[in-house]
C-alpha cells in the first residue's frame, strides 16, 4: 500500500486502487502513526494529537476502537506496543519519508557538486507534495511546520542545482514567487541576483540587490550579509560570481563506517570543533567529507598543499569564494575572514592539519571566538588543541566493512574479483585485511594490485608490504600515493627523540605499558614522549597500554634495522618478559589471580615473541620461560596452541635438561602433547615423561606439573607417600594433592573417600584464594549432592564455581558446569532449563573447538529430549555425541554415558534386544574388557559411570533378582539410587513388584556389597 500527507490523507492499494479510511478523526489518526511509520507511538502523543491538550473522557477507549476500525477498513497492521499502537508499513511507503530522504540525498550530490543528480533528486522529492502537509490533523503540529521548511531548502536546494546547470531566466519567476512568500531570506535574493546576473539582465540584478537591502533594513534593522554584500560587488565589477568550495565529489562507493558517520554527526550537533584523529590512510578525509554531506552549508578547505602557515586564512577565503580584491576593514587577512563569516552558519572542513597544526588552531579558534555560527570538522593526525576540541580517533575498519572495501575495489581492476568466490578467498581477503591493520588506503592499494597479482600472491608478498603497494593514484597528493609516502609523512613531523623511541618501540608487537618501555628500550621516563607520539596519531593508547599499527611498526622496523639496534632490544625485550612471567606464576595461585592473569593476557604476544627469540638464542632460559606460563596457558586453555613451540624449543634444548631445570624440562615436553592420538611419537614422549617425573625430588618448584601430568595422560594412581614428597607442604599444594586424590577415588570407585578429598580440597584452595582450584572441587562435590538427592546444595555449589570461571574467562570448565547444572535441573523436572544450559555449554564448547565438552552437551540433550518423550530427536544427538568424542582417556567415560542413553532410547521405543546391546557395549567399555586399571591400560571410567550402567543393564535384567543386584550395585558405587530420578523410577518399582520386599533387600544388599563386580558379568 502507498500513503499520502503531504497534502490531503491519500491511501491507495497495491494496485493503485483509491481506499477511503473513514471520518476525520480515522484519517487524522492514521496520519498521525504514518508520521512514525514503523515505530511505536505512544497513546499520549496519538490522544494529545487527536483531541488537543484536554481530551475528553474515555479517549483512550475511544482510541482502541478508532484502532481497531483502521484495521478493518484498510486490513492494515496496527499493533498494540508497550504504552502505544506501532503501524507496520515500510517508511519508503509513505510520501512525506521518501521526500525527507530524497532532499538529503539531493543536498549531499549537491555539496558534492554533482548538480544534475541534485536537481532530479530534488525535483522528485517536491513533486510529492500535494498541498500542506498533514491537512487531516485537527490542528497544525509543531512538525508541519518544520516540514514547511524543510520544503523551502529544498526547493532552494533545486535552484542552486538549476543554476549551477546553467539556469537564469526560467527561474526569475519562481524566485520573484518566492519572495513574497519569504522577503527575509537572504539565500532567495542572492539566487535571483545570479538568475538575472545569468540571464544577462545585470542591470535587474543590481536592483534586486538595492531591494533586499531596503527590505532587510525595514523589516530587521540590519544590513546584508558580507556573502551578499560579496555577490553585489562582483556583479558591480561585471565578475562571474565566486562560489564556495563545497565537498569534492568523490569516485568510488563509499564503504562502512555507518556507526561513525552517526557518532561525528551527533558530535557536530553538540560542539563547534570535532577533530577526527588518526594514522596516515586510516580514512579521515573521507569519513570527513561523507559526513559534512549531509550539513547544508559546507566549505571544504585542502590545506596538505600549503608549506606555510601563515597561509590558512587565506586558504579558507579562497574556498569561501572571496576574491583577492574584497576590501576588508583593516586590509589584515584575519580579519577579512572574519567580516565573511561573522553572520553566516557554516560547517568548515578543514582537512590535513598535521604539518601546519599550530596555524591551524590559531585560525580555527578565532573564527569559533568571534563568528558564532561556525563549526569546524577538522582532519589530522593530531588534535588541535583547542578547549572545547572533540577528538573522535578514526578505528580501522572492522573485518566486515575491510574485506567489502577490498572487494569493491578490486572490482574496478579486475571485475570477475567483486568478492570472495569460495571460503578460502574469503578467509584470504580477511587475512590481508588484517595483515594491513584494516587502513582503507593501504587496503585500496592492496587491490589496486590484483591487476597484475592473484589473491595467494598478494598475500604473500605483504611481508615487504612497503615495495608492494608503491603504486598508487596520480591525481593524490605524492603523499597520499603510496603507503610508504604516507607514513613517512608521519615520521617526518616528528623529532629526533621521538624518532629514536618510535623505532624502539618496534621490538613489542603486543604494545607496552610506560613501564615496560622504560625497561627494555632504555629512556627514562618515557611517558611525555609517549603522550606526543600518541598525540600525533602514531601510536594508540588504550588501558594505559602504548601499540602500534602493524603499517607504521613496519615502517619504524626498518628505521630499527637501520640503526642497528635490532639483537639488543630483542634480548632486552625477552629478559622483560622472563622476568614478568617468573614474577607472575606462583601470584597465579593466589588471591592475586585475576590482576596478574588480566596481565599475562596483555603480554600475551610479547611474551611468545620473547619465547621465540630465546628458544634461537637461549634454550635454557626459553624453559625457563615456558615453565613459568604453562599454569597461565592451562588456566585460559591456551596449551594446546603453543605446541609447536615447545616442539622447537626442545629440539633446541637437546637430549636432556640442562642443570637444575628438570621440572622445566619435564613441562615442556608435556606441553608438545596433544593427548588425541593421532601423533605416534606422543606414546613415547609420555613415557619419558613418567621416568622423569619419577625421579624429581620434591618439594617441586612447580607443582601445577601434576596437573598438567594428568591432563595429557589421564590420573593415574601412585604412591601417596613419593607424591607428598614431591609436592610439600605450601597450601596451595596440599589443595592440589587432596584434589587429585579426589578424582583417583573417584576413578577407583571410592564415592566417599573422594568426596571427603574434594572438601579439603576446597577449603585449602578458598583459603590459598584460587578460584580454578574452588572451581574444579565445586563441581564434583556438586555431582554428589545431586547423587543423594540435595539439589538445592548442588545447584547452589554449582552456581559457586560458575561465578569463579567466568571469573577466569575459563570456557571449558564454564561448559563442564553449565552441564552439570543442566542435569540437576533434568532431575528436578526442569527439561526446558536443562535443555537450555546444555545448548549454552555446546556453544562454549564448539566456540573454542573443544569436541569432548560439545560431545557432552549433545549428550545432555540427548538426556533432554528422551524424557521429553522426542525418541527419533534423542537418537540423533546421542548419535552425534559419539560421533565428536575425541579419541583420548576423558572420552572413556563420556562413551560410556551416551551408550547407555541410546540403549535408553532403544527401551522407550520397546526395543528391549537393542537396549540391551547398547547396554552391553556400555558395560565392556566401563570395566575396560576384562583390563584393571592396574595392569597399566588407560584410565577407566569412575564411579558414575559404571553406577549408571549398573542401573541400565537393571532395566534389561531377565529376573527381578538380577535387577536388584544391579541396583544395590549402582548403590553401592554412588552412595545413593538418585530414587527420584525417571531413568531409575520404574527399574526399582518394577523390581520391587516382582519380588518380596524382603528378597528384593536381599538381593539389593548383595548388590552393594558387590559393587563395580556385579557389572562385570550379565
Amino acid at each position: 500500500m502507498r500513503f499520502g500527507i503531504l497534502g490531503p490523507l491519500d491511501v491507495r492499494a497495491p494496485d493503485g486502487t483509491p481506499l477511503d479510511p473513514g471520518g476525520p478523526r480515522p484519517r487524522a489518526l492514521l496520519t498521525l502513526l504514518l508520521l512514525d511509520a514503523g515505530r511505536a507511538v505512544s497513546v499520549a502523543a496519538l490522544t494529545e494529537g487527536l483531541y488537543g491538550d484536554e481530551p475528553p473522557a474515555g479517549a483512550a477507549n475511544a482510541l482502541q476502537s478508532q484502532v481497531s476500525r483502521l484495521r478493518k477498513r484498510l486490513a492494515v497492521d496496527i499493533g498494540a506496543v508497550p504504552a502505544g499502537y506501532r503501524i507496520a508499513v515500510e517508511p519508503e511507503d509513505v510520501d512525506l519519508h521518501r521526500f525527507e530522504r530524497l532532499a538529503r540525498e539531493g543536498r549531499r550530490a549537491l555539496g558534492a557538486g554533482d548538480h544534475a543528480r541534485a536537481a532530479a533528486l530534488l525535483r522528485e522529492g517536491l513533486g510529492l507534495w500535494r498541498g500542506a502537509a498533514l491537512a487531516d490533523l485537527p490542528a497544525t503540529p509543531p512538525r508541519a511546520t518544520r516540514l514547511e521548511e524543510l520544503r523551502l531548502a529544498a526547493v532552494q536546494d533545486r535552484i542552486e542545482a538549476d543554476l549551477a546547470l546553467g539556469g537564469g531566466a526560467d527561474l526569475v519567476p519562481e524566485l520573484r514567487e518566492l519572495l513574497a512568500g519569504h522577503p527575509l531570506s537572504e539565500r532567495l535574493h542572492g539566487q535571483l541576483m545570479r538568475a538575472l546576473h545569468a540571464a544577462g539582465r545585470p542591470a535587474e540584478a543590481l536592483t534586486a540587490y538595492e531591494d533586499a537591502r531596503r527590505t532587510l533594513a525595514d523589516e530587521l534593522g540590519a544590513d546584508p550579509s558580507p556573502e551578499l554584500a560579496a555577490l553585489h560587488r562582483e556583479l558591480l565589477q561585471g565578475r562571474e560570481p565566486a562560489r564556495q568550495r563545497g565537498v569534492p565529489a568523490q569516485l568510488t562507493r563509499f564503504v562502512g563506517r555507518g556507526d561513525e558517520l552517526a557518532r561525528i554527526g551527533a558530535l557536530l550537533a553538540g560542539a563547534r570543533l570535532v577533530t577526527l584523529t588518526g594514522p596516515g590512510g586510516a580514512g579521515k578525509t573521507r569519513l570527513a567529507v561523507e559526513a559534512a554531506r549531509a550539513l547544508p552549508d559546507v566549505c571544504f578547505v585542502e590545506l596538505a598543499p600549503l608549506a606555510d602557515g601563515s597561509r590558512v586564512a587565506y586558504a579558507i577565503l579562497s574556498a569561501l569564494g572571496v576574491r583577492d580584491g574584497f576590501p576588508a576593514q583593516g586590509g589584515d587577512t584575519a580579519e577579512r575572514l572574519l567580516s565573511v563569516l561573522r553572520d553566516r552558519e557554516l560547517l568548515l572542513v578543514l582537512d590535513n592539519c598535521e604539518h601546519l597544526v599550530e596555524d591551524a588552531a590559531r585560525t580555527a579558534g578565532l573564527l569559533l571566538g568571534a563568528c558564532p555560527g561556525v563549526r569546524v570538522l577538522a582532519t589530522s593526525r593530531e588534535g588541535l588543541g583547542i578547549t572545547g576540541e572533540v577528538l573522535w580517533p578514526v578505528p580501522p575498519l572492522p573485518a566486515g566493512p575491510a574485506a567489502r572495501l577490498f572487494a569493491d575495489r578490486a572490482a574496478a581492476v579486475r571485475p570477475d574479483l567483486a568478492g570472495p568466490r569460495d571460503e578460502r578467498e574469503r578467509a584470504l581477503t580477511d587475512e590481508i585485511c588484517a595483515a594491513l591493520d584494516g587502513l582503507p588506503l593501504a587496503i585500496e592499494l592492496a587491490a589496486a594490485r590484483l591487476r597484475t597479482l592473484t589473491l595467494d600472491e598478494l598475500a604473500a608478498r605483504l611481508g615487504d608490504r612497503f615495495r608492494l603497494l608503491s603504486r598508487g593514484d596520480r591525481t593524490k597528493a605524492p603523499r597520499h600515493r603510496t603507503l610508504h609516502a604516507v607514513v613517512e609523512w608521519s615520521w617526518e613531523l616528528l623529532d629526533d627523540e621521538e624518532r629514536e623511541l618510535a623505532r624502539r618501540l618496534t621490538v613489542f608487537p603486543g604494545g607496552a605499558t610506560g613501564e615496560a618501555v622504560e625497561a627494555v628500550c632504555g629512556i627514562p621516563f618515557p611517558e611525555d614522549l609517549l603522550a606526543s607520539l600518541a598525540e600525533k596519531s602514531f601510536l594508540d593508547v588504550t588501558g594505559g597500554r602504548y601499540g602500534m599499527l602493524q603499517t607504521i611498526r613496519a615502517f619504524c622496523a626498518e628505521r630499527l634495522a637501520e640503526a642497528g639496534e635490532q639483537e639488543r632490544l630483542r634480548a632486552a625485550h625477552a629478559a622483560y618478559h622472563l622476568s614478568l612471567a617468573t614474577a607472575a606464576e606462583p601470584r597465579l595461585r593466589g588471591r592475586e589471580q585475576l590482576p596478574w592473569l588480566a596481565r599475562l593476557d596483555a603480554e600475551q604476544t610479547n611474551l611468545d615473541a620473547a619465547l621465540r627469540h630465546l628458544t634461537r638464542t637461549a634454550p635454557p632460559d626459553g624453559l625457563r620461560l615456558m615453565a613459568a606460563l604453562s599454569w597461565y596457558w592451562r588456566l585460559r586453555g591456551r596449551y594446546g596452541e603453543r605446541r609447536a613451540l615447545a616442539a622447537e624449543l626442545l629440539d633446541a634444548v637437546g637430549g636432556g635438561p640442562p642443570d637444575g631445570l628438570a621440572e622445566e624440562y619435564v613441562l615442556c615436553l608435556m606441553n608438545t602433547i596433544a593427548g588425541e592420538g593421532d601423533d605416534p611419537g606422543e606414546e613415547d614422549r609420555l613415557a619419558r615423561v613418567d621416568t622423569l617425573f619419577t625421579g624429581l625430588e620434591g618439594p617441586l618448584r612447580l607443582p601445577y606439573l601434576l596437573v598438567l601430568r594428568s591432563v595429557v595422560g589421564g590420573p593415574v594412581r601412585a604412591r601417596e607417600d613419593r607424591v607428598r614428597a614431591q609436592v610439600g607442604d605450601h597450601p596451595w599444594n596440599v589443595a592440589l594433592l587432596d584434589l587429585g586424590a579426589g578424582f583417583q577415588e573417584m576413578f577407583a570407585g571410592g564415592a566417599d573417600a573422594a568426596e571427603a578429598a574434594f572438601a579439603r580440597a576446597l577449603e585449602g584452595f578458598r583459603a590459598a584464594g584460587d578460584r580454578w582450584g574452588m572451581a574444579n572441587c565445586l563441581d564434583p562435590l556438586g555431582m554428589f549432592a545431586d547423587w543423594r538427592g540435595e539439589r538445592v546444595t548442588a545447584l547452589a555449589l554449582l552456581d559457586e564455581g560458575l561465578v569463579h570461571v567466568r571469573e577466569l574467562a575459563a570456557p571449558e570448565e564454564t561448559a563442564d558446569l553449565l552441564h552439570q547444572r543442566a542435569t540437576v535441573l533434568r532431575h528436578l523436572g526442569d527439561l526446558e532449563g536443562a535443555a537450555a544450559h546444555c545448548a549454552r555449554a555446546a556453544a562454549l564448547a564448539r566456540s573454542i573447538g573443544a569436541p569432548d565438552k560439545v560431545a557432552v552437551a549433545l549428550r545432555g540433550l540427548g538426556d533432554v529430549a528422551r524424557l521429553g518423550g522426542d525418541t527419533a530427536r534423542a537418537r540423533a544427538h546421542y548419535e552425534a555425541a559419539l560421533e565428536t568424542c575425541a579419541a583420548n582417556w576423558f572420552s572413556l567415560g563420556e562413551s560410556v554415558r551416551i551408550l547407555i542413553g541410546l540403549g535408553r532410547t532403544a527401551l522407550a521405543e520397546e526395543r528391549v534386544r537393542d537396549a540391551a546391546d547398547w547396554f552391553e557395549q556400555a558395560r565392556v567399555l566401563a570395566c575396560g574388557a576384562g583390563v584393571p586399571p592396574s595392569g597399566g591400560g588407560a584410565p577407566l571410567p569412575g564411579v558414575g559411570e559404571l553406577a549408571q550402567v549398573a542401573e541400565a543393564l537393571a532395566a534389561v535384567a531377565k529376573d527381578p533378582e538380577r535387577a536388584a543386584l544391579l541396583l544395590g550395585a549402582a548403590h553401592g558405587l554412588r552412595g545413593t539410587l538418585i530414587a527420584d530420578d525417571p531413568d531409575v523410577v520404574g527399574v526399582v518399582a518394577a523390581a520391587r513388584a516382582r519380588l518380596t520386599p524382603q528378597a528384593y533387600e536381599k538381593a539389593f544388599e548383595e548388590g552393594r556389597s558387590l559393587r563395580s563386580a556385579a557389572v562385570s558379568e550379565r
